[in-house]
């Protein structure tokens, strides 16, 4: 059911079969936000999890924007929208606790999630954990700050070790908070979500899948 959040943000909502579960999940898209791959996503994770799932759209209002521009507008976005936006669609799906996963972009906001408290489970993919130079802005706070104020030890990251948005070193920084971290051999950004990027590995994507999943649910 695609719907809007009070802030006008765009949101699909998702819940199993049986209705809505005292379990949900909240899911942030990668830079690209909300289309058919990430609608298909929270139907699958409400079918095969039973729980209640909701993703919504980074860029509200700029629905139409292509990745260049995307890319470019990064250092516009306020963490105060997108963690109210994310905090509010884990109400929206009415379940008791909630965990959230992100992608890219939605990875490095699953991390700052950590300090609003409200989510049991953080499971970033490939998140960014500096903010990169272009996306510097006043309302963008550091990841890692981010991780301090809360509990790092709620988060699984899920790395690829030849990703230049999360370079060793700032992995190294991440799983120093005391995060749970996965790194996968050979793998470039992008390596789960999306089977026709050509970054995407069958098994690796399967493997973190798995894990994730058991971290959510535990």
């Amino acid at each position: 059911m695609r719907t809007q959040l009070r802030s006008g943000t765009d949101v699909e909502l998702v819940h199993p079969p049986t209705g809505p579960s005292p379990r949900g999940l909240v899911v942030v898209p990668d830079i690209m936000g909300m289309r058919p791959l990430f609608d298909d996503l929270v139907e699958r994770l409400a079918l095969e999890q039973g729980w209640s799932v909701a993703a919504f759209e980074l860029f509200a209002g700029r629905e139409d924007l292509d990745v260049a521009n995307r890319l470019a507008a990064g250092s516009s976005l306020e963490d105060d929208r997108v963690l109210g936006d994310a905090v509010a669609a884990a109400d929206l799906t009415g379940a008791e606790t909630v965990g959230i996963l992100g992608f890219c972009m939605g990875g490095m906001y699953v991390l700052k999630a950590v300090a609003t408290g409200r989510f049991k489970a953080h499971c970033p993919f490939y998140g960014m954990i500096r903010v990169p130079e272009q996306w510097h802005g006043a309302g963008q706070g550091e990841p890692l700050d981010a991780l301090a104020a809360g509990d790092a030890a709620s988060v699984l990251a899920v790395i690829g070790a030849q990703d230049a948005w999360t370079p060793p070193d700032h992995v190294d920084e991440l799983e120093a908070t005391g995060a749970t971290v996965v790194r996968y051999a050979g793998a470039d950004h992008g390596f789960v979500h999306d089977p026709s990027r050509p970054a995407h590995r069958a098994q690796d994507s399967a493997d973190a899948w798995q894990r994730v999943v058991d971290w959510l649910g535990a």
